[in-house]
């Protein structure tokens, strides 16, 4: 058997502060900028394997705190790792399950040692260690495992954010101290199920620019094979959000990939891109479909509201999705109107094929260099005005 690939990443070409490149992982390479599905519990909720790849996806997410509780971590390693268990044959990034866990707050309590919480499925008590978080991605066998962060409210004072970001990252320091045991084929956890698996960090630093510059020189202290900025994305102003990242780019290695958790709209996609992001990931997609709601080149369509009830165009006239191509905004809305999981299913196919055709014309327009124009149009054809990086 050939030796497995080892991690990389190489940015093939610049426009502005945007950037396209290629990361190299033990299931395949990817092309950023990229979007990833969210598969919450190891599944793409209402899509197949098949119906992504079909979509365009290259990469997609797990849920490590989900897949810890149910079906265990144990289990899936058993059966060879979360790509065998779930079919997905391209790269897998998971989550360190700490934001999950945080989203527990009468639930749970943070210490030096790690943070204490309560199963929300039989109420067991139980401890997410930095150590552990690495250990169970391990056993799912992901091609990026992140580390253990925490990811305090919004808002919280400085002083909270300050002293969140120096256990951040004390945590940031173990975990990957423990990575390298377990890489190494350190005898006392578990061997990986993915020889080659990375590891990134994880930005955090609310909405303070200084506060994020201390914590990216943490981490960069640390070393990592990728980093991500967390913590933003949970109700702060959008050009706020967009500020904090302009202003945390710029402080991580230019030749390793920048990871965005959690967001989100098209615009942030395109906002972000503008300032140096190459990875995403966010339920919108999927969510907003199950909800009757698609994103278009034009603004989102609501498919339940009367008005589409006779209309027999497609969701986008422009989209050559498998949904757009066969079906009527009057189907869709019936499906919805009626409960039919079918109308989940192709709202799901329509919303993450957009996703992810927006991503594919965001790599065109860098790579031909015309990325500021292809902003200013794709923004103003969904209604949102640009701000300046």
């Amino acid at each position: 058997m050939p030796p497995t690939p080892p991690f990389s990443f190489r940015v093939t070409c610049t426009d502005g502060a945007a950037r396209a490149g290629v990361m190299t992982t033990p299931h395949g390479a990817v092309e950023t900028p990229m979007f990833m599905p969210v598969g919450t519990q190891g599944a793409v909720k209402a899509m197949t394997v098949r119906g992504l790849q079909d979509a365009g996806a290259r990469i997609i997410l797990g849920n490590t705190y989900h897949l810890w509780l149910r079906p265990g971590a144990e289990l899936i390693a058993r059966r060879g790792g979360l790509h065998r268990f779930n079919g997905w044959p391209g790269p897998i990034l998971t989550d360190s399950g700490g934001y999950q866990v945080f989203s527990l707050a009468e639930r749970r309590k943070v210490e030096e040692t790690g943070v204490h919480f309560r199963s929300h499925l039989d109420g067991s008590a139980m401890l997410l260690t930095p150590e552990r978080a690495v250990e169970i991605q391990a056993l799912l066998g992901s091609d990026i495992a992140m580390v253990l962060d925490e990811c305090p409210p919004h808002p919280s004072t400085r002083e909270a954010i300050a002293a969140s970001l120096q256990l951040t990252g004390r945590w940031a320091r173990r975990g990957r101290a423990r990575f390298e045991a377990v890489r190494a084929g350190d005898t006392d956890g578990p061997a990986p199920t993915t020889p080659g698996q990375a590891q990134f960090g994880i930005v955090q630093g609310g909405v303070f620019a200084d506060l994020r510059a201390e914590s990216a020189g943490h981490l960069l202290e640390v070393g990592f094979e990728g980093y991500a900025i967390g913590g933003l994305s949970v109700g702060e102003p959008s050009e706020v959000m967009y500020d904090v990242v302009g202003a945390t780019t710029p402080h991580l290695p230019a030749g390793q990939p920048r990871y965005l958790m959690g967001v989100g709209t098209p615009a942030d996609l395109v906002e972000a891109v503008s300032r140096g992001v190459d990875l995403f990931d966010c339920v919108l997609p999927t969510r907003n479909a199950r909800n009757g709601q698609l994103f278009t080149r034009l603004g989102p369509l609501n498919v339940k509201n009367a008005r589409f009830a006779e209309d027999d165009a497609p969701p986008d006239p422009e989209c050559g999705c498998y949904t757009c191509r066969n079906f009527s905004r009057a189907y869709l809305r019936h499906l919805f109107v009626a409960g039919e999981m079918t109308g989940s299913m192709l709202n799901t196919i329509h919303n993450l094929a957009f996703y992810l055709d927006t991503m594919r014309l965001i790599r065109d327009a860098i790579a031909f260099g015309t990325f500021d124009a292809f902003k200013a149009a794709y923004l103003r054809a969904l209604g949102t005005r640009p701000f300046a990086p």
